[in-house]
């Protein structure tokens, strides 16, 4: 019977998440499994990959074959350099504390990798929000320029139409007065 390690679709349309699990090669892909390692969730970024190291270790060591996917996500916990390390020391080219050394080590890098673009992805999303927040003060700003604008184009309008008017008013009253001065 060839034992594979996949993906099982779960989730609704369009937002899927994946349940990684051991099955038997034949059966369907969201059908009957023997054991359920973990969880993935490629929505997230980075994508959350949630799986039992141990479990999978030991699915690996007895035979179990992961597919493509499944493959990457194990290399990228580190599944895959532990079952290396555990051969050599089955094998007698390394000894256990050696293993267990070289694998926390690469442990250490990796969380440290993981953490630098958590973060740099945090980063980039704060300085997006503060520019948008700017671009945001900018438009209001100018909306108020222009609001204030037109309120002393108004203002002038009214004084100089005030002016015309008192001015107008002002000839006629004159003119008047100079018609009843000559009569």
């Amino acid at each position: 019977m060839a034992v594979k390690i996949r993906l099982a679709r779960r989730g609704r349309k369009k937002m899927a998440i994946y349940d990684v699990v051991v099955a038997d090669a034949r059966a369907p892909r969201d059908g009957r499994f023997i054991e359920k390692l973990g969880t993935y969730n490629p929505n997230t970024d980075p994508a959350s990959i949630n799986i039992n190291n141990e479990r999978a270790l030991k699915w690996l060591l007895n035979g179990a074959q992961p597919t493509d996917t499944v493959k990457a996500m194990l290399s990228y916990r580190g599944v895959l350099l532990k079952k290396h390390l555990q051969i050599g020391v089955l094998k007698g080219a390394i000894t256990q504390e050696q293993a267990d050394e070289k694998f926390e080590a690469w442990k250490a890098s990796k969380e440290a990798a993981i953490g630098g673009k958590v973060d740099r992805l945090a980063k980039a999303k704060e300085e997006a929000r503060k520019k948008a927040l700017e671009a945001e003060a900018a438009k209001n700003q100018a909306r108020l320029d222009a609001i204030k604008a037109k309120e002393e184009e108004a203002k002038a309008a009214a004084a100089a139409e005030a002016a015309e008017a008192s001015t107008e008013g002002e000839t006629p009253a004159a003119s008047a007065e100079g018609e009843e001065t000559q009569a």
